[in-house]
């Protein structure tokens, strides 16, 4: 299986860091964001990575070159400028080949293992990983029902347990930017005139989900969406606090 790096964003909630660093470039505990995935892919077993590029392309191929250094062949999808999340996949998919492929989101942080991820079933077209809401995101994004991600309208966060719920009081959770997908989950959004499609993930995830065509896992490990300086900063004392 191939797996896929979003690095393509221009991480303007992190400026003025990201004026001059690629988002995925930012060091934590003394290693890149990126260099935490590309670590943690070889060590679950993945050979052959994709990494999309637009802002300062330049910088991420120099540090990180054909990924002999990290245990992996890298391919890199540039975009010159960013096509959003599921944009960026698309233009990648070529470089993904006819197999369903994982996706990772650049500017995530996490211990979760890759190699547990299950095989997609051939009656579904992605498998998304879930977690716990943060604190940026207390309403959650999706249900988790049997196996299968729900696309349920969110309802207010319960003021007693701090725990988003639908209106049928099922729990919400957020997805953690790792999934699964096979190339028909975007065949929809793909244009024949235009080369590159600008198309953003979530909506269409929604409307997979309308179909039952997602399945989902709750992950209970260490996760950060890395978004802002504080949550950057956060991130840092913690892994500081881990290594002592």
């Amino acid at each position: 299986m191939k797996a896929m790096i979003l690095a393509a964003g221009r991480g303007e909630r992190l400026r003025p860091l990201t004026d001059k660093i690629p988002k995925p470039l930012i060091k934590i505990a003394g290693k890149s964001l990126i260099e935490y995935h590309l670590n943690n892919l070889a060590k679950a077993g993945f050979k052959d990575i994709v990494i999309n590029t637009a802002w300062l392309a330049d910088k991420i191929h120099a540090q990180l070159g054909d990924g002999t250094n990290y245990g992996v062949t890298i391919h890199y999808s540039d975009e010159g400028k960013a096509l959003e999340t599921a944009g960026g996949i698309i233009n990648a998919l070529p470089l993904l080949g006819d197999e369903p492929f994982l996706v990772v989101n650049g500017d995530i942080w996490c211990d979760f293992n890759f190699s547990t991820l299950p095989t997609l079933n051939k009656n579904l077209q992605s498998h998304l990983v879930l977690v716990k809401n943060p604190e940026h995101n207390k309403k959650g994004d999706f249900a988790l029902r049997d196996g299968r991600i729900k696309n349920i309208t969110k309802a207010a966060t319960n003021a007693t347990t701090e725990a988003a719920t639908d209106s049928t009081g099922e729990t919400l959770h957020t997805f953690s930017g790792i999934g699964l997908y096979r190339a028909e989950f975007f065949a929809e959004e793909q244009s024949t005139e235009q080369q590159q499609t600008i198309a953003a993930l979530a909506p269409i995830i929604r409307k997979k989900c309308e179909y039952d065509l997602v399945s989902g896992q709750l992950y209970d490990g260490l996760w950060t969406d890395v978004g802002t300086v504080e949550r950057l900063r956060q991130l840092e004392r913690q892994l500081s606090f881990m290594a002592t």
